[in-house]
């Protein structure tokens, strides 16, 4: 009986050797349980994305065969959806009120001669709340050559430095962008002014006429201020920001 019982012990004892290895291991499985728990760990997207107040326009079967043909003339391919974007284009609205730009949206009224109208997927009040008028799956004509791939963003405002200047419309345009960057892996160097777009390298304009056309809102200060107020909520939040702008000279 007893030496059953001391065969049976005899399982549960380490030889010297394997002692050897755990004690040698158990270290090792400290240190990179330590670098595992203090490692910076990527954000989650839904905790970035502020609150966001759901106003569409209307857009249904007419506008969307009207983007169609409108990417066609412009890019060279029917389409009305938005996949992938890789960019976003700052705006401000030149009007005092969120509801004055939802309505020249909704409108669907030709713009420089073409449908359909002007939109833009987010409105930012000047009281820091954000109306969404688009999902992110639909083009929106917010920026000539650069449509096809990107989000536009309209700050009520009537200059760079009103809207700049407007600590609750920045806190809440930085929060919408910022969820935008993380949700779609968007560089911050494509995170530009509606006035900085003919130097951007995404611009893509077929149409000989507006080559050089564009809006001078958000402009380079505005937008370099920006980015660097981006660039920091990014590096706080964990949130990859690329490298910095890298503009094209286009001859316009």
């Amino acid at each position: 009986m007893i030496a059953a019982t001391l065969l049976a012990l005899s399982a549960f004892v380490l030889s010297p050797s394997t002692l050897a290895q755990s004690l040698e291991a158990a270290p090792i499985r400290s240190a990179a349980a330590a670098v595992a728990a203090t490692a910076p760990r990527e954000p989650s997207v839904a905790s970035l994305r502020p609150r966001i107040v759901w106003k569409p326009i209307p857009y249904g079967d007419r506008r969307r065969r009207q983007m169609g043909a409108y990417s066609k003339r412009h890019y060279g391919i029917w389409r009305w959806k938005l996949t992938g974007p890789v960019a976003i284009v700052e705006h401000y609205t030149t009007g005092t009120t969120w509801q004055g730009a939802w309505n020249t949206f909704a409108a669907n009224s030709k713009h420089l001669g073409e449908y359909p109208g002007t939109c833009a997927h987010f409105v930012i009040h000047t009281d820091g709340t954000i109306y969404q008028l688009v999902p992110l799956w639909i083009r929106c004509r917010h920026t000539i050559g650069l449509n096809q791939l990107s989000i536009g963003i309209e700050h009520v405002g009537r200059s760079d430095a009103e809207v700049i200047g407007n600590d609750r419309q920045m806190n809440a345009s930085l929060k919408l962008t910022l969820w935008l960057v993380a949700k779609f892996g968007i560089q911050t160097r494509n995170v530009i002014g509606h006035g900085e777009s003919l130097q951007s390298p995404l611009r893509d304009e077929r149409y000989a006429a507006w080559k050089c056309m564009t809006h001078t809102d958000m402009s380079r200060p505005a937008m370099q201020t920006y980015r660097g107020w981006l660039r920091d909520r990014a590096r706080a939040a964990g949130v990859p920001a690329g490298p910095g702008p890298g503009w094209v000279d286009i001859g316009c």
